[in-house]
């Protein structure tokens, strides 16, 4: 081990303990039941329907409420427990007012207690509670967004509230199985229009500028599913088989969400059929908010996006841009059934909203838009969790949540992409028909109600008529990822192949090994060549299989389906590699992908991925070069202040030019995927210290500030880009005169992000102060400085900016600064002192969800460390002796 990695490895074994304890093994699952499921409320307790009257007061960010609640108590008891979280009660009855309960307010469990003098009888009561609440400015409960328009700057009012936030806004019990009906009322200025999950009732004017709306009640749901956004809106209307689908703006806005609309009364449709439960609700809105969260929310009837994730404007956005707002939309709609309709129990079930959603996203894509090659596209996702999933702080997909901090880090890289890639191979391996009855019977059986994993694999069997429990189980149960070694030999002029199952490992040098895994793992094994079928093998162990004829090159995971990495011994790997031109391109990218998988795990050499890129031809598809790319910018983050830094970007640029050089600057055809990887070409060789390439975006750039149609819009995020990191004080200026000229949120964002790029260090400081003004949206003020950090080069002014302004940041920003950003942007270091100084952070690790957090962000250093230490020599020399090395 080299010296730099000693320390690290000491830091990251004192904090690996409590990634293990969350992630043992924990079989047999059983089916869903209240009493049975996780959570910190006591069940004596329900609540059946919550009559609520808010009062927002937009000028001092306080929120005055009423609550009536029908409850019901299961057996006699004293003490009523729910969840508030920065909320002042004022009065507080049951039934008849003739109890008035003592409250204790508990900050740290985010609880009250109500405790009566007299017993409450088992059966139906009402509670009444009034109380007030915060506005925040950070996105979680009820927060305000201020967004810049034509007339000046605007402010509007949205919810954030998943995992646990409907406490923020009002009393309530606030866990997943508590479902109950809501039916809300909402003072609001009169000019606003307000949205909730139901169609509005009736509207009744209060006063000249005030009105009172008032919604239908909704279905029994979650309390996180709530939702209401109020401001100077407007809606664009479409009807779907009854349902009235309509897209939310800000004034002026709401033709820009045409895309989405269409593509919703698709999606409708879509899922009506494939789940065989229609939509239940009357209507469905897509919210548009400019700031407080940078994703979207799937609120049942009315899904809140991030502006710039579901608006398209042709004059702004790239057409590629429809890819994203498709994807993100058809993953929100499918949580209208998978999580909305059925919920899982407890958060330690996440995956059965987030993996599902996210499976079902691509398919629909490729359903719609089969020229998108989704799955072919989107194969990072697979990667990014096969790599999250091959260390020691990695965790099984169904994992325990001890609490709400918890819950909100199982919103991670296995939940969602560890979570879709094997719901789709599940799939692949029961048949889509047998899958998709399966996925019927546990919609129809489960409907308004909560499950666990173990009530989808009991349906998928049922239908399948094929066991599932195992296969599933060992795979969301269990941590870690599969290796499949495979070795073929000559038996005569016939070949057999072996197959064996070991863990696939991530660790820094020197560590100790993890603990075994097994699986049962439907292997696809088939010969390399056009029609050729290949052979599922379900392996439990070790196998021995016929491989064709004698040095016929044969490929495991067939089709990139399966959920393992697959090593190759020499034979194999040398017939696989001569053959790789003939592959499949989903096959091609995996033995690639493979390649660099088993470098990063110490199993192989990186010379020997090295030498795979050489043999990638010039017009490969854009998933194999981004796989490449990606992986050339990795290595060229590791290699800053490292002597290989210049040879590594001398090759990136001699290896990836011809690829540029065949696409050119200008678009000669439709091509979506031409489009991708040009943009993703120029930002590269910019990066890499391209000259021909930086000059030609400078040059684009002062042309489009005289003639903005001059540069298309496929073109201005690598443009601009180019220009942030090369950006003079002059340059500089331009961009943030852009950035606050502009309405639109994904223009304000390209430039920001641009400024944020550069690598003068007194426009960095000039960037990190904009994060303590009200100029940035809070929503972007994380990746602003994470920007500064990485592509301006720049990690240890930001991390010194964070520490001197953590608590103005954290005041801005929420909790989740502390328990999340922090973790997340140490990951732009890899060594030792900086690792060390994560762990002595204590803002970092103040709750159980920031110190799971910061073990992985520990662990990420640490391999960090290691793989530069023993890659980048590697690299270097294999360069110089190829390639000749730099000038």
């Amino acid at each position: 081990m080299a010296p730099v990695m000693r320390n690290l490895a000491a830091v990251l074994a004192a904090t690996i303990v409590l990634i293990l304890s969350i992630s043992g093994r924990a079989l047999a699952e059983q089916s869903y039941s209240f009493d049975r499921t996780p959570g910190k409320l006591p069940k004596t307790v329900i609540p059946v329907h919550y009559t609520i009257e808010l009062t927002p007061d937009l000028q001092n960010l306080t929120l005055a409420g009423v609550e009536v609640v029908d409850i019901e108590v299961r057996e006699p008891t004293a003490r009523l427990m729910l969840n508030a979280v920065d909320i002042t009660f004022g009065s507080a009855t049951i039934d008849d007012g003739t109890q008035n309960p003592d409250i204790a307010l508990d900050a740290t469990a985010e609880t009250a207690t109500l405790g009566f003098l007299q017993p409450l009888a088992a059966g139906a009561h009402r509670l009444r509670i009034g109380f007030k609440a915060k506005i925040n400015s950070f996105g979680r409960g009820l927060f305000f967004v201020d967004y810049p328009t034509e007339k000046g700057s605007k402010r509007m009012l949205s919810t954030q509230l998943e995992p646990a936030d409907a406490r923020r806004i009002f009393p309530c019990w606030d866990e997943p199985a508590f479902k109950a009906t809501f039916a809300l009322t909402v003072t609001v200025p009169r000019a606003f229009l307000a949205v909730s999950n139901m169609p509005v009732a009736r509207e009744e004017l209060l006063a000249p500028d005030l009105k009172q709306v008032v919604f239908a009640p909704t279905p029994k749901m979650s309390s996180y599913l709530f939702v209401l956004a109020t401001g100077e809106l407007e809606r664009l209307t479409a009807e779907a088989d009854g349902v009235s689908v309509g897209v939310v703006t800000t004034a002026g806005k709401r033709e820009q969400g045409r895309f989405a609309l269409d593509n919703a009364v698709k999606l409708l449709d879509y899922y009506n059929g494939y789940f065989g439960v229609k939509y239940p609700l009357p209507k469905l809105d897509l919210i548009a908010v400019p700031g407080g969260f940078g994703g979207a929310m799937e609120n049942w009837g009315g899904i809140t996006f991030f502006e710039s994730r579901l608006l398209f404007d042709p004059s702004s956005n790239a057409a590629t841009a429809q890819r994203g707002i498709f994807s993100i939309l058809a993953h929100e709609m499918a949580h209208q059934w998978f999580g909305d309709l059925v919920t899982m129990g407890w958060w330690d079930n996440l995956w059965l909203n987030e993996g599902f959603a996210s499976w079902m996203q691509e398919k629909a894509a490729a359903h719609f838009y089969p020229q998108w090659q989704t799955w072919l596209n989107g194969n990072g996702q697979k990667q990014y969790a096969l790599t999250l999933d091959a260390r020691r702080t990695s965790h099984p997909i169904q994992q325990p949540v001890a609490d709400q901090s918890e819950a909100m880090a199982a919103f991670d890289g296995i939940t969602y992409n560890k979570g879709q890639a094997v719901i789709r191979m599940l799939e692949s391996y029961l048949g889509e028909q047998p899958f998709r009855d399966g996925i019927r019977n546990y919609m129809a059986a489960h409907a308004y109600g909560n499950t666990t994993t173990a009530d989808l694999w009991q349906a998928l069997e049922s239908a399948a008529g094929k066991p599932v429990t195992g296969i599933a189980a060992s795979f969301t149960e269990q941590d870690g990822v599969p290796l499949i070694i495979a070795e073929t030999r000559c038996s005569g002029a016939a070949q057999r192949m072996t197959l064996r199952q070991e863990r696939f490992v991530i660790a820094p040098s020197g560590s100790p090994p993890a603990s075994p895994r097994s699986w049962q793992i439907p292997i696809a094994v088939g010969p390399i060549g056009a029609g050729r079928a290949a052979e599922i093998v379900l392996l439990d162990g070790s196998a021995e299989i016929a491989a064709g004829s004698c040095g016929e090159p044969i490929k495991v995971n067939f089709g990139d389906v399966g959920y393992y990495r697959v090593e190759y011994g020499p034979n194999s790997r040398a017939a696989l590699a001569k053959s790789l031109t003939l592959m499949a391109p989903e096959d091609r990218l995996n033995f690639i992908a493979d390649g660099w998988g088993l470098v990063q795990a110490g199993r192989a050499g990186a010379p020997s991925y090295f030498a795979l890129i050489e043999a990638i031809g010039a017009n490969d598809r854009r998933a194999v070069w981004d796989q490449v790319i990606g992986t050339l910018k990795g290595l060229d983050r590791l290699a800053r202040d490292r002597p290989e830094r210049p040879a590594l970007q001398f090759y990136g640029r001699t290896r990836l030019r011809p690829v540029f050089d065949r696409l050119g600057w200008d678009a000669g055809g439709s091509d979506d995927d031409d489009a991708l990887l040009r943009s993703s070409l120029i930002s590269a060789l910019g990066e890499f210290g391209d000259g021909d390439i930086r000059a030609e975006a400078e040059r684009r750039f002062a042309g489009f500030l005289q003639n903005p149609p001059s540069l298309p819009t496929a073109l201005r995020d690598a443009v601009t880009h180019l220009v942030g990191i090369r950006a003079d004080s002059a340059s500089y200026d331009t961009l943030l005169a852009l950035a606050r000229k502009s309405t639109a949120t994904n223009e304000r964002l390209r430039y920001y992000y641009a400024a944020a790029s550069a690598r003068d260090p007194a426009l960095a400081r000039a960037t990190l102060a904009l994060t303590l003004t009200s100029e940035l949206p809070s929503t972007i003020v994380d990746s602003v400085i994470n920007t500064v950090a990485s592509s301006g080069e720049q990690p240890d002014l930001a991390w010194d900016f964070v520490k001197a302004n953590f608590d103005a940041l954290a005041g801005r920003q929420g909790p989740s600064f502390g328990d999340f950003f922090i973790a997340n942007f140490m990951t732009n270091f890899s060594d030792d002192a900086h690792a060390a100084e994560l762990k002595g952070f204590a803002p970092a690790q103040a709750t159980s969800g920031g110190r799971v957090m910061t073990a992985r962000a520990l662990e990420t250093i640490a391999i960090a460390a290691d793989l530069k230490t023993r890659a980048l020599p590697a690299i270097d020399a294999w360069i110089r002796q190829h390639d000749g090395g730099p000038p």
